[in-house]
């Protein structure tokens, strides 16, 4: 509209928590049943009674929830996943200007690649730290299989969730996982970083495309493929660790030999495909 400029007032602090997690929340009510169906796949053949393969593809998981748990099945756990996208998404998002600020030599105009990835790593950290219960409910929700009302309910909501565990595993039950969350989001923002950069230097350099959206879409996609192959590994050994019973796993590195020893190193690239879809790290 004539007379209407948009304001050269950055946003307050506040402004980017509220914005950050609000929009992150959106977005996780069209993906939800994609994470849901990646934590299936990835906890898949964990058990050697379950060992036989139940979970078939992207498709094929959502369409066997649907049929024997009932249509909101993929949509477990949404509620402890909506408080994890405000509180992880706000934290992530709404400190990165400022902590990369901090990060910026004084003087210097420029952003160096290695302030971003530090900028990155440290609010990831913050967020994961503080959104790390949120996190291990929802996966215990998304995990669990409820095929009909004789079926065991181990929580009776969010709520309740929280509860139990902190009764019968401890407050630190509730953060459980954290390490392993920590470092898949350092080596997310590593990888995805330094290849974006790399691919779309290559594009320009050989004039394969111009610098604009074709060629920021293709740097993306290629860099988000990058991270989700050296990342895979961290958060299926994640997602187990943080849905484990107290005693199954001394820690997650003993999480990762258990895998490796009896299911071989393909286990780590369970739910491969539905990776990209569920990563919240993105600047």
């Amino acid at each position: 509209m004539v007379g209407l400029k948009p304001s050269e007032v950055p946003p307050t602090t506040a402004v980017k928590f509220l914005g950050a997690g609000t929009a992150a929340c959106f977005a996780d009510l069209l993906t939800f049943p994609l994470d849901t169906a990646k934590v299936r796949l990835q906890i898949q053949g964990e058990n050697q009674a379950a060992r036989s393969a139940q979970y078939r593809g992207v498709l094929g998981t959502i369409l066997t929830m649907v049929r024997t748990e009932g249509p909101r099945s993929p949509y477990k756990g949404l509620v402890a996943g909506l408080q994890r996208q405000m509180s992880f998404a706000s934290v992530r998002i709404g400190l990165y200007d400022s902590v990369k600020q901090f990060y910026t030599p004084k003087g210097s105009d420029h952003c160096s690649i290695t302030t971003r990835i530090l900028a990155g790593c440290t609010t990831g950290a913050m967020a994961v730290t503080c959104a790390q219960p949120t996190d291990v409910v929802k996966i215990r929700f998304q995990a669990s299989v409820h095929t009909g009302p004789g079926s065991n309910r181990k929580y009776s909501g969010t709520m309740d969730a929280y509860r139990t565990i902190a009764r019968e595993e401890g407050v630190r039950g509730l953060w459980k996982g954290t390490l392993p969350n920590i470092m898949r989001n350092a080596i997310i923002n590593c990888a995805e970083m330094v290849t974006y950069d790399i691919i779309k230097e290559k594009l320009l350099n050989y004039h394969l495309l111009t610098d604009d959206f074709p060629c920021h879409f293709v740097s993306a996609f290629g860099a988000g493929f990058c991270a989700t192959v050296v990342a895979s590994p961290v958060d299926v050994v994640k997602t187990r660790y943080m849905n484990s019973p107290p005693g199954q796993y001394r820690s997650p590195f003993d999480c990762m030999l258990k895998m490796v020893t009896q299911e071989g190193p393909t286990a780590f690239y369970k739910g491969f495909c539905l990776n990209s879809f569920s990563r919240e790290e993105n600047d």
